[in-house]
């Protein structure tokens, strides 16, 4: 008669551990990428945000900025690797602190990477338009075979797999409802300083009515 084998003595894997193959496990990144003092910006500035799926207001947001901008770069494919990975940790970073502007902001960087580098594979130097005349511009011809088109091709597949996976986390989505709901409760008990903040929109003290000036940082970042 064969000997019985001995039970395994290492416990059995919790279940409640297992991540849904559809939700994204709430456990935090391998690294934490938040430097120690970084804090969520006041309610008065958080819930100002408005979310929207395209790069607008990607500048705008403090301290988010200064956290994800010197990590932003699509030179080459190696650096645009690295910064879509490191960008899209910090994305997941900000789902497990529950700060949905942070992910907002994550997003937005790696989606400016991809078109970025999409605009320097399309157009030599990254050029699209060229001024003719005082407010008008024209839009380039898109050139071929000029020199860094495959790199920036490849740079901009890098950041579009990234976000492509931003726009797949479910957890993003389920923060978007979570925000907008405290966005809006967040208004109701402080009218006030929204009227404050309209009404200093309609005096042209809105960053909308202030000169623009053209931003070099997506120079061949």
């Amino acid at each position: 008669m064969r000997p019985r084998k001995p039970p395994s003595l290492s416990p059995p894997p919790s279940p409640s551990h297992s991540p849904s193959p559809k939700t994204p496990s709430p456990s935090p990144p391998s690294s934490t990428l938040l430097p120690p003092f970084f804090a969520r910006p006041p309610p008065s500035t958080y819930y100002t945000h408005i979310p929207h799926p395209s790069e607008r207001g990607v500048f705008t947001p403090s301290p988010y900025k200064s956290l994800l901008l010197p990590h932003w770069r699509f030179r080459t494919p190696s650096l645009a690797r690295t910064s879509s990975s490191i960008l899209y940790a910090h994305f997941e970073n900000f789902y497990f602190l529950k700060d949905f502007v942070g992910m907002e902001m994550a997003r937005k960087f790696i989606q400016m990477g991809m078109t970025r580098a999409k605009r320097y594979a399309n157009y030599r130097g990254g050029r699209k338009y060229v001024k003719i005349r005082e407010g008008k511009r024209l839009q380039m011809e898109k050139s071929e075979g000029h020199e860094g088109k495959e790199e920036k091709e490849e740079a901009s597949r890098d950041f579009r797999e990234k976000w492509e996976m931003c726009k797949r986390h479910e957890g993003y989505r389920e923060l978007r409802e979570v925000y907008l709901k405290e966005k809006r409760e967040w208004e109701a008990s402080h009218k006030e300083e929204v009227i404050v903040k309209k009404e200093e929109e309609d005096d042209g003290v809105s960053t909308k009515t202030r000169p623009r000036k053209r931003r070099k940082v997506d120079k061949d970042a």
